[in-house]
């Protein structure tokens, strides 16, 4: 056993199903030296995406869980904290759709090393929290900025200027807005990002930062191609050390039947090939 991958336990109880979970964990990241692939399913639209159903991804049931709908309360916190606390954050995250991407603000609170944030995104994700001690899809950068010890900087691409403009004057300053003109560059990630950046980096990608023949969302979406997106990835990869990856942005389900298939069909193809694209690049553990 001493030559598994080390994947902190977190208080887990011996001999629970939690405890087993992770010890598979370890013993197929030990034998494949693969990237963990972690999918939750929240809504049960990954039920229409055929990516999904490869061997190599490990499902994790969030159905029926109360309080974590776009906004997640303490009891939907403690839940969720409970049934991901076997799961790492330096894997491969899918995290349904945008309601739930305050998920991210979960994974990097697992890093205890410093780090940046790079968020890929038509939404800031910035704004002010309507409740007290209630984390949303919409306000959880924030969250990371204020409260997590080892985040460094901060990096967002592809957001809509208007929304940027939105976001409060203390909190803008501090985060680094990437236009898609300046991404679509080769030398502006180095020569701006590159000099802030002497960390490993957690990748955050919202599908809604891609245009709507690319990407079906349940917001409104920007205007960059898939093809523009993994040519960004591929920018990073060149010069960061990648330590964690999640991908959210699915359309959640509804009643209509041929429009979860249509859908279904347009967010697999890039699930499948972001997937296929980080795998082959890898990700520092």
């Amino acid at each position: 056993m001493s030559d598994l991958v080390s994947l902190p336990l977190c208080g887990i109880e011996t001999g629970s199903d939690c405890f087993c979970q992770h010890l598979k964990m370890c013993i197929f990241a030990s034998m494949t030296k693969k990237l963990p692939i972690i999918l939750l399913n929240f809504s049960g639209v990954y039920d229409y995406e055929s990516f999904a159903s490869s061997q190599n991804i490990i499902h994790v049931d969030c159905r029926g869980l109360n309080g974590t709908d776009c906004y997640c309360d303490d009891e939907g916190r403690e839940e969720l904290r409970r049934l991901l606390a076997p799961y790492p954050a330096k894997a491969l995250h899918f995290i349904d759709s945008g309601d739930y991407h305050y998920l991210t603000e979960y994974w990097v609170s697992k890093l205890q090393e410093p780090f940046s944030l790079i968020v890929l995104d038509h939404h800031p994700d910035m704004q002010q929290p309507q409740w007290e001690g209630v984390i949303s899809c919409g306000g959880w950068v924030t969250d990371v900025l204020e409260k997590n010890p080892f985040v460094r900087n901060i990096i967002i691409v592809g957001a809509s200027d208007e929304l940027i403009s939105q976001v409060p004057i203390h909190l803008r300053e501090k985060v680094m807005f990437y236009s898609q003109a300046e991404i679509d560059h080769h030398k502006a990630w180095p020569s701006k990002a590159g000099k802030l950046i002497h960390e490993p980096v957690y990748i955050s990608i919202d599908k809604d930062v891609l245009r709507k023949q690319d990407a079906i969302t349940d917001w409104t979406n920007g205007d960059m191609t898939l093809m523009q997106l993994q040519a960004v990835l591929r920018i990073i990869y060149a010069h960061e050390e990648v330590i964690g990856v999640d991908i959210t942005g699915e359309c959640s389900a509804t009643l209509d039947y041929l429009s979860e298939v249509k859908d279904a069909s347009v967010n697999n193809k890039a699930n499948e090939e972001l997937m296929q694209m980080i795998l082959s690049e890898g990700v520092e553990t």
